[in-house]
């Protein structure tokens, strides 16, 4: 397989920059002073949320988490576990953060 050149590089980099700008800044011109509906807005909301949730699921599970074990693989979501319980009983997200990797660090010296 060759290196990519500076030319082929170029219009990858502008294919993706101009695509980019038309999907991030284009609907702000377009959307811009008018009011969308309500569903519209509900189904907005819960694109952060969800977003969030794909990458930690990510992150938590993948094709080969037991390869090394099953200790390996059970830490995280222990300590995701406890995260959740910490976000549920505090409502913040510095205490969750500190929970998790202190967790984290708990299981893993364990």
């Amino acid at each position: 397989m060759q290196p990519m050149g500076w030319g082929d590089f170029l219009i990858v980099f502008v294919c993706c920059a101009v695509t980019m700008l038309v999907c991030r800044v284009l609907p702000l011109f377009l959307l811009k002073g008018k009011q969308l509906p309500e569903g519209v807005e509900r189904a907005l909301g819960f694109i952060p949320p969800a977003a969030f949730a794909a990458l930690v699921a990510n992150d938590l599970l993948s094709p080969g988490m037991f390869d090394a074990g099953l200790w390996p693989a059970a830490a995280p979501l222990v300590a995701a576990g406890v995260v959740a319980l910490v976000a549920w009983r505090t409502k913040s997200l510095l205490w969750c953060a500190v929970s998790g990797v202190a967790a984290y660090a708990l299981l893993m010296f364990l």
